[in-house]
């Protein structure tokens, strides 16, 4: 009912009060209680409420108490109609009172409860012993131990305080706001103990999650009843003791709805999900009544398993049994429909719903963003009424995991320029966009904002951190986040393992993982794949064979492709090359092609022509479609002259219609990425990058640099290919890197392939004839130029 049509019936009532009673009652109590219980809506119920007021009968205390009891227990009869009958009522008596408080605390308006006690204090009314239970409950709801302490004092005063029903209300008040040392010392004063006092106490421990306490009150419990056992197996279920929660449903004598829906979601909490949908089959077939919260366990349990039948066919049952307008279960039906890739019955269901909360738009978005339809997601979430820090953390993510790092780093801003503030989440995919950009000042920029604002740096949040640091060549920053990280996971250690090798400190490397094993914490798959890695950096192969024995004989972890693919590629650059090919052929599992592609790389680079022509025919007929391996076996064949099968190479790549990657350096300047392909001359700054590349030609060769043109695989004269090495995407990024920063800021580069020889050569040079320190990650390690040498020591 609008508060529009409550107006002329209120101010109706005032004037009928305003004007003497009928002399002749035309309404009673007999007539009042046998119409009353009739009305089915306010059409029926008003000439009832105006007749009582009319005649003066409202002032009745008994008859007032009656008509507002009905009001606020029909559904039909807005509170604030109830209310205003209230406040018709001239000698409200305890009974009323309780009735517009208990009216307020169902309908999910508890302060509007407090609101009335004061009042209620304020006319010397008097509260009995349901009173202030009414009021205990309505401070549980607003979980506000403050106020439940005004209202205890209150209960002491009027000596209510002995009365059973008001301690328990007291316990579970203390209990919500998690103040179980009051709450217990409550229960241990109770002279005598009811069942409810025994369920106050031990859902108390419940929800704090304290099973030692709550084990020793269960056994203690004169009578177990099926309450106090359904709350065990919530606890049992959120501590991971699923095999103690079976047992005891499995002994219930008694078991209802609660019992059933308890273990379902143990089941699920454990991730048992066939055996929490395998429980509900059998709770459906024994005909126990279901509600939304054990359908919405369920449909988490499908949508894990990706079972998309039986999320249909628990729909078909909330339809049939008429609960699918629960806003709760329509959210659950979308990540349910969304996880199993139906996005469109997920759509229509989000398009028809009557009732939308924030749940459902993230929902619908997050559903969106898991089916890769990033633009859907995007277009809904501008359309949102309201946006939350969900709303912003799923869509900034959403980019990052779809590659769309800039996008991510765009609406971050956006968020930041609203005012919102971002939670562990939502920078988690912000640090990592700045990682694949090389976006190192705004990476800087969180960092300082976490420790400004005094956010937790969790386990994902430093890792990442880490990682973000270690790739953009900051090593000390990444050592920083690593000792100020106080939770450490094995993904922590691996970050930095993985860091420190990448960036040419091997020792320090395998320091940390000797150190990490000291810690107890367990290294996994991932940790030896930083092991190898550091390993193969700098050739220390029998190393590399102690630690590759030691997965299996010392960790018990089995090596997969990749770990024989480090072991490979270690060989293979330390010019062991048969020995390479030999453990490619005795590997346990198939070799990929990477692994193949490490030895490829290795013939090239040792020269052993032979071996690396047999392996490239090889390669291109497993992955005809692979630029790299084209690539390779072409300049193979370029450094022997064979100008024909280069050319018969290029042939088959047009052929298969495989397009060579161009190689791409990304450089931050001033807060912007900037972008250089090889042979670029459309950055907005491109004479001045001219005129640069010319000085840097001319301080070379003054330093005696000469450029290896063997780089080039094209049949052209030594100056073009002079020209041509002079314009690779590396050397482009450093010329622009002189332009726009200046000593002592290091000039940061991020390049997708290998960088070459020559280009290797030439950023030793630049950094010795322009005094800057040059740290250029490529698709494997880092490079730190400094005074003409690199961290490298030329084993790449």
């Amino acid at each position: 009912m609008s508060l529009a049509k409550l107006k002329p019936l209120t101010l109706a009532a005032k004037s009928t009060l305003n004007h003497k009673p009928m002399s002749k009652t035309t309404i009673n109590l007999s007539i009042l209680e046998t119409h009353l219980p009739k009305c089915q809506n306010l059409k029926q119920f008003n000439p009832i409420l105006s007749q009582m007021i009319l005649t003066g009968f409202i002032r009745d205390t008994y008859a007032a108490s009656r008509i507002l009891k009905f009001s606020t227990d029909s559904s039909f009869i807005h509170i604030d109609l109830s209310l205003r009958i209230f406040n018709l009522i001239e000698d409200a008596n305890g009974f009323i009172w309780n009735t517009m408080m208990r009216a307020y605390i169902q309908r999910n308006c508890p302060q509007k409860a407090l609101n009335l006690y004061k009042l209620m204090v304020d006319k010397n009314a008097d509260p009995d012993n349901y009173t202030y239970p009414l009021l205990v409950q309505a401070c549980a709801i607003r979980v506000s131990e403050f106020e439940g302490r005004q209202i205890h004092n209150h209960i002491l005063k009027t000596g209510f305080d002995s009365d059973v029903y008001v301690q328990n209300t007291l316990i579970n008040m203390y209990a919500v706001c998690e103040n179980m040392s009051d709450a217990r010392n409550l229960f241990d004063e109770i002279p005598v103990l009811n069942p409810v006092s025994w369920n106050s106490i031990l859902a108390g421990y419940v929800r704090a999650g304290d099973a030692e306490k709550a084990k020793l009150i269960y056994d203690r419990m004169p009578e177990r009843n099926t309450i106090a056992s359904n709350s065990m197996i919530v606890l049992f279920g959120r501590t991971g003791c699923v095999t103690e929660a079976c047992r005891l449903f499995n002994e219930l004598p008694e078991k209802d709805m609660v019992s059933w829906s308890a273990l379902i979601s143990c089941y699920e909490q454990n991730e048992m999900y066939e055996e929490a949908l395998a429980l509900f089959l059998r709770m459906v077939a024994n005909g126990v009544m279901v509600d939304e919260v054990v359908v919405v366990t369920v449909l988490s349990a499908c949508a894990r398993l990706s079972i998309v039948r039986t999320g249909k066919l628990i729909h078909g049952l909330v339809v049939k049994i008429g609960i699918e307008a629960y806003v709760n279960l329509q959210n659950a039906f979308i990540h349910m429909y969304s996880s199993c890739g139906e996005i469109l019955a997920a759509q229509k269901l989000f398009n028809a719903a009557y009732h939308l909360d924030q749940i459902s738009w993230n929902s619908m978005i997050s559903g969106y963003l898991k089916c890769g339809l990033v633009q859907k997601a995007r277009t809904l979430f501008d359309s949102m009424p309201e946006k939350d820090i969900v709303s912003w953390s799923a869509m900034i993510s959403g980019y990052a995991q779809h590659d769309r790092f800039s996008e991510t780093l765009a609406l971050f801003q956006e968020m930041q320029l609203l005012g919102i503030r971002p939670d562990e989440t939502t920078l988690v995919s912000v640090v990592s966009a700045c990682t694949h950009l090389a976006a190192l000042d705004l990476g800087q920029w969180i960092h300082a904002y976490i420790r400004k604002n005094g956010l937790k740096i969790n386990v994902f949040l430093g890792t990442t951190l880490i990682n973000m640091y270690m790739k953009c060549g900051c090593v000390e920053n990444a050592l920083e986040v690593f000792q100020g990280t106080a939770e450490k996971g094995v993904s922590t250690w691996n970050a930095l393992i993985l860091g420190l090798a990448m960036n040419g400190l091997v020792e320090k490397s395998l320091e940390m993982f000797s150190e990490m094993k000291k810690c107890g914490v367990a290294p996994n798959e991932i940790t030896f794949i930083g092991v190898l890695g550091a390993c193969r950096h700098m050739g220390l192969v029998d190393e590399g064979r102690r630690h590759f024995d030691s997965i299996v004989q010392e960790h018990k972890i089995e090596p997969n492709v990749k770990h024989y693919g480090c072991m490979v590629d270690l060989l293979g650059r330390a010019g062991m090359l048969k020995e390479a090919e030999e453990l490619i052929e005795s590997m346990p599992m198939t070799p990929d092609v990477a692994t193949w592609g490490a030895l490829l790389g290795a013939c090239k680079k040792h020269g052993d022509h032979d071996m690396g022509e047999r392996i490239g025919r090889k390669l291109i007929e497993l992955d005809p479609d692979h630029d790299g391996f084209h690539v390779l076996l072409s300049n193979i064949y370029a450094s022997k002259g064979n100008w024909d099968d280069v050319h018969e190479i290029r042939e088959i790549m047009v052929q298969h219609g495989v397009v060579k990657m161009p190689g791409c350096s990304m450089i931050e300047a001033n807060g912007i990425v900037h972008e250089f392909l090889a042979g670029d001359n459309k950055h907005p700054q491109i004479e001045e990058i001219e005129k640069k590349l010319d000085e840097m030609a001319k301080k070379l060769r003054m330093e005696g640099y000469a450029p290896d043109t063997n780089e080039v695989s094209f049949d052209i004269d030594e100056e073009e290919k002079e020209t041509a090495l002079f314009r690779h995407s590396e050397k482009l990024a450093i010329a622009f890197g002189l332009i726009c920063t200046s000593p002592p800021t290091p000039i940061r580069i991020i390049k997708n392939l290998r960088i070459c020889n020559d280009c290797h050569t030439a950023a030793k040079f630049i950094s010795k004839a322009f005094s800057r320190d040059i740290v250029l990650r490529d698709r494997h390690r880092f490079h730190h130029f400094k005074q003409g040498s690199c961290s490298c020591k030329d084993y790449w």
